[in-house]
């Protein structure tokens, strides 16, 4: 149930990293200002990672980084501009982080949005599937250089987590057409949310697949937070009035919420494990669609040709 403790026994993301050492590990948390964003980039900083976030809003940021070092004045944490949605700020950021020379272990691809009314992207591309998939899918690829070079020079697992949600098993029954997402014709918030979080789940296990093919030391696994009552749900009134009124009771704290995602990241019960998805901090089922290594491939192809029509109409 929602606001008790998993299976495994843990509850806040400082339990389950309890003991733990991430001291010489460095970690990206995308959409890091709020949410379980924010709590795992403190959490992690806590446990000595050097947390770099990458977000959009630089003000906020700024605040944000107050908060941890007036918490934690030890805390390796530092703050990167990027709009995942852009493909031009995507680049850009990769570009600048493998500029500064910094290694990267760690590879949270955490920032969301949920049930937006129909918008594009910069790019012209359905809002949500350009935030919660593409970009991230982008910005995986081109760090995913320097998280190999990480890897063999420190001779420590590399790790990426998709954050993803419940909400990929209630996607298309019919089939996903990926090349109708942006179709302002019959669209419903929801399934466009849905499709996006099925495509973070069939990314992490195609990316997964051709990792293991490759002999990478890194690890790729998707990881669903459960319903918090996050800013995410700021597009969608019926949610927003829910949250508000039975949030407390129903739902886990942001606490509870970063859990997982920090139990992948760092803890060593998850060494080795790849292609798998999360919940609780305990391996969960997924869809029949997610699991469809077929789709996944589709996707993948489908994905990586989209960002290079994009890029060179821009």
């Amino acid at each position: 149930m929602f606001g008790l403790k998993g299976p495994s026994g843990f509850s806040t993301a400082e339990e389950v990293t309890d003991g733990i050492d991430g001291s010489g590990l460095t970690a990206i948390v995308t959409g890091a200002t709020s949410g379980i964003g924010t709590e795992t980039a403190r959490v992690l900083a806590l446990r000595g990672v050097h947390v770099v976030m990458a977000i959009r809003n630089m003000s906020a940021g700024k605040d944000v980084k107050e908060a941890i070092l007036k918490q934690n004045p030890s805390a390796k944490i530092d703050a990167m501009e990027l709009d995942v949605s852009s493909i031009a700020s995507v680049n850009n950021f990769a570009s600048d982080y493998k500029s500064s020379g910094l290694p990267l272990n760690i590879l949270i691809n955490n920032a969301g949005i949920l049930a937006t009314p129909f918008l594009l992207s910069k790019d012209n591309i359905e809002l949500q599937f350009a935030t919660n998939h593409v970009g991230h899918f982008h910005l995986t690829n081109l760090l995913l250089e320097t998280m190999k070079r990480t890897a063999d020079e420190s001779n420590k697992e590399g790790r990426i987590l998709n954050v993803s949600s419940r909400r990929h098993q209630l996607s298309y029954s019919e089939g996903i057409r990926f090349d109708e997402i942006n179709s302002q014709s019959g669209y419903d918030a929801l399934s466009a949310y849905g499709q996006s979080k099925l495509a973070n789940v069939l990314h992490t296990n195609e990316l997964a697949r051709l990792l293991k093919e490759d002999g990478t030391k890194i690890t790729a696994n998707s990881v669903n937070p459960g319903a918090i009552p996050t800013n995410i749900f700021r597009h969608y009134a019926l949610f927003s009035s829910l949250v508000n009124i039975f949030g407390k009771l129903v739902l886990k704290n942001v606490q509870q919420g970063a859990a997982t995602t920090c139990y992948a990241a760092l803890h060593p019960q998850v060494e080795g494990i790849s292609g798998k998805y999360f919940t609780n901090c305990n391996l969960a089922t997924t869809s029949s669609q997610a699991n469809d290594a077929q789709l996944g491939k589709i996707l993948w192809d489908y994905t990586a040709n989209l960002i290079k029509e994009k890029s060179s109409v821009s």
